[in-house]
């Protein structure tokens, strides 16, 4: 299974999104895409997501990004699984091409559930 993760470079992702998942079962059954996870520089997720079983998309600050690479996913029938903080509000245009919305109270919530849908 191969996944890539979309999310707004707003939060401290690599603490708060990355090392939890690399941290997880998930990791040792998945092969993860994490796009900034070695530099910054800009990534070519248009044709990345041409190849993926997964997108996962952290969408608990607003991005026309995140919102281009949920588009692509859904162009290339990706299916795309939206992760949000429990305080934040995600917009109905991305619930609307998502498979699965999570919630989440904590880093470790995020990773349980999502492990629990990817591998079930």
């Amino acid at each position: 299974m191969k996944i890539y993760v979309a999310h707004s470079r707003k939060d401290d992702y690599k603490n708060e999104l990355y090392k939890p998942i690399r941290d997880s079962e998930l990791n040792k059954v998945a092969e993860i895409i994490l796009p900034h996870e070695n530099d910054d520089d800009i990534f070519d997720s248009r044709e990345e997501l041409k190849s993926v079983d997964y997108m996962i998309a952290e969408v608990s600050y607003p991005s026309v990004a995140i919102g281009i690479e949920i588009g692509w996913a859904d162009m290339y029938n990706v299916p795309v699984i939206l992760l949000h903080k429990s305080d934040s509000i995600v917009s109905n245009s991305v619930r609307g091409v998502a498979t699965e919305v999570i919630e989440y109270s904590s880093s470790e919530d995020m990773v349980k559930k999502l492990t629990d849908f990817l591998i079930k």
